[in-house]
C-alpha cells in the first residue's frame, strides 16, 4: 500500500493524469464531459474548504456562501451590466475574499461548535437575502438566467468541450496553488495554528490575523469556482448554495482526508461523479455518503487518504 501511495504522489503522476483528462471530450459523450467539468468546479470548491478546515483547522459550515458570492457577482455583472465574463472574475474573487474577511473577523476567536454554529447562521442569512431579491438584482428564488460564455481575443468558449477545457485548466492552476501553499511559510503557519495554537502564539504568530487570512483565501478560491459554475450552468439560483451544499463540502474534506489534495479529490469524485454511474440511485447520494462518513469517522477517523499517509509516501 505504501508503494502505491508513493507512486501516486509523485508529481509526474498527477501531471500525467491531468493531461489524460484533457482527452475526455475526445473519448466520452457530452454527458460525461459535463460531469467532468462539474467535477473540476466542485474540486476547486472542496479544495477551498480544505484551506479553512484541513489546513487552518477551523470549522466552517457556511462555505457555500463564498461559492455563491462569486457565482452571483459574475451573473449580475454579465446579465445586468453587460460585463464580459472574464472581466467579472477579478471582482468576483475579490468580493468573495472581502465577504470572507468581514464574516470571519468577528468570529475567528470562537472554537469548535461555536464557530460551526456561527457559520451556519451566515449561510441561512445569505439564502434569505437571495430569496428576497437582494438589490433587485439576484432574481429571488428563480435566480439569474442567460449568463454568457467566456471569450478571449474573439474566441468564445461556447461549446461544452471548450467549457470543460477552461474548467480543467483552472482546476490545474488551483491544485498547483495548493501544492505551493503546503510548501510556503503561510501554509506552515496554518499547520502550526491548527495543531498547537498556543505554541504558535507563544512564538509570536498573530493567530487571529492568520485565521482571518485562511478564511479570505478559502473564500477567494470558492468565489473563483463560483464564476466557473455560473458560466458552466448559464444560470444561478439560491438552491445551488444552500446549507446542504456547505455540509457536503465539509463532509468531503473529512471523508477524503484533511489537508490532503488526493483525499479531497477522491471525496469530490465519490460525491459528484460516482452517483452519475448509478443514476438510478443518484437521489440517495446524501444517504449513502452520510453512512460512509459515519463509517469512516469510526473506522478511519483520519479520512480515506489522510495527509500523513501522503507525507509518509513521499519520503
Amino acid at each position: 500500500m505504501k508503494a502505491l501511495f508513493k507512486l501516486i504522489n509523485r508529481p509526474w503522476v498527477g501531471a500525467v493524469l491531468w493531461l489524460a483528462g484533457l482527452g475526455i471530450p475526445l473519448a466520452l459523450d457530452q454527458t460525461w464531459v459535463f460531469i467532468a467539468a462539474l467535477f473540476a468546479v466542485y474540486a476547486i470548491v472542496a479544495l477551498s474548504q480544505d484551506v479553512v478546515l484541513g489546513r487552518a483547522g477551523m470549522f466552517d459550515m457556511g462555505h457555500a456562501v463564498y461559492f455563491g458570492v462569486g457565482a452571483y457577482v459574475t451573473a449580475v455583472l454579465n446579465t445586468a451590466f453587460g460585463w464580459p465574463i472574464l472581466a467579472t472574475w477579478p471582482l468576483a474573487v475579490l468580493a468573495s475574499a472581502l465577504v470572507g474577511i468581514v464574516l470571519a473577523a468577528p468570529i475567528v476567536k470562537l472554537r469548535g461548535d461555536y464557530l460551526l454554529v456561527a457559520t451556519i447562521g451566515f449561510n441561512a442569512i445569505f439564502i434569505l437575502a437571495l430569496d428576497n431579491n437582494l438589490g433587485h438584482l439576484t432574481g429571488g428564488a428563480d435566480g439569474v438566467f442567460g449568463i454568457g460564455v467566456p471569450s478571449l481575443f474573439g474566441f468564445q468558449a461556447g461549446s461544452q468541450n471548450a467549457q470543460f477545457w477552461l474548467d480543467w485548466v483552472a482546476f490545474a492552476a488551483v491544485m498547483l496553488l495548493m501544492r505551493n501553499l503546503d510548501r510556503s511559510h503561510l501554509g506552515r503557519t496554518f499547520y502550526y495554528i491548527k495543531h498547537d495554537q498556543l505554541a504558535a502564539t507563544t512564538m509570536g504568530v498573530d493567530t487571529r490575523k492568520y485565521r482571518v487570512l485562511a478564511f479570505a483565501l478559502g473564500a477567494a478560491l470558492a468565489g473563483f469556482a463560483g464564476t466557473l459554475f455560473a458560466t458552466l450552468m448559464a444560470a444561478v439560483s439560491p438552491g445551488a448554495f444552500v446549507f446542504t451544499e456547505s455540509v457536503t463540502l465539509f463532509a468531503i474534506v473529512l471523508v477524503g482526508g484533511q489537508g490532503s489534495i488526493p483525499g479531497v479529490l477522491l471525496g469530490t469524485a465519490l460525491m459528484f461523479v460516482v452517483p452519475q454511474a448509478f443514476r438510478g440511485f443518484a437521489q440517495y447520494r446524501y444517504f449513502v455518503f452520510g453512512i460512509a462518513m459515519v463509517l469512516i469517522m469510526v473506522l478511519r477517523p483520519q479520512g480515506i487518504w489522510p495527509r500523513l499517509l501522503r507525507q509518509e509516501a513521499s519520503r
